[in-house]
Order: structure tokens, then C-alpha cells, then sequence
């Protein structure tokens, strides 16, 4: 099991690099802060502070659902990207893709569900 638990962390980080990298590159800034959770069927990605200058200059003006339409665009734009990457570094098929984003306080989540790898028994209460 303590293996399980490292490989899930070292998943978990290099899943967290490569969504900052992702959007470092694709955006122009990536998030202050993300943390990764990999469960059973799930990955679920918290970034935190993302937003950039000119975005939060249109949050103070009121301009919120212009930034929540680009950001959620954006995410449209990069489910593929997401997808492939999760896949890549999970070694696991990707079910759905999820995203949402809070504007104040910043935090976007990225939730990606897995298909149930059929080798593996489903841990109690999730059958």
C-alpha cells in the first residue's frame, strides 16, 4: 500500500506540473498554487491565483461573466490537451472532463473522470 501512496504523490505532482506548464504556455500565466488529488476513478486539480492583470481588472470593474466566459472557454479550448496529459501520466482513459472556475475567491477545478481500470477491485462502497 505505501507504494500505491508514493506513486499516487509522484502522480499527483507531475500531474499538477504539467496542468501549470499547460497553462503557462498556453495562457501566459500559470496558476500561483495547484494541488492534485488522485482517487479511484478521479482527478481532481485545484489551481489557485490564476488570473491574470487584465482579468482582474475586469472582475473590480464588475465585468465578472466577460471572465468567466473567456475562462471557461479557454478550458473548452484545452480539454484535448488536459485530457491527453492525464491519460499520459495516469496511464488511464479519460471518461469526462469537468471544469469550473470561482472568481472570487480565484480558484478554477479540473475534474477528470476515469474510466474503472477492470484489473483492479473497486475499493469498499464504490462497486
Amino acid at each position: 500500500m505505501a507504494s500505491d501512496e508514493g506513486q499516487s504523490r509522484r502522480s499527483a505532482q507531475a500531474i499538477s506540473n504539467a496542468i501549470t506548464k499547460l497553462q503557462r504556455d498556453h495562457y501566459g500565466r500559470g496558476p500561483e498554487s495547484v494541488r492534485t488529488v488522485v482517487g479511484y476513478d478521479h482527478i481532481i486539480c485545484f489551481l489557485e491565483n490564476s488570473f491574470m492583470p487584465v482579468e482582474r481588472t475586469l472582475i473590480d470593474a464588475g465585468e465578472t461573466a466577460a471572465v468567466r466566459e473567456t475562462r471557461l472557454a479557454f478550458q473548452r479550448a484545452m480539454e484535448t490537451r488536459f485530457v491527453t496529459t492525464i491519460e499520459e501520466i495516469s496511464g488511464r482513459k479519460v471518461r469526462a472532463f469537468l471544469s469550473t472556475v470561482s472568481l472570487n475567491p480565484d480558484i478554477s477545478v479540473e475534474v477528470f473522470v476515469l474510466e474503472r481500470d477492470s484489473t483492479e477491485a473497486a475499493p469498499e462502497g464504490l462497486a
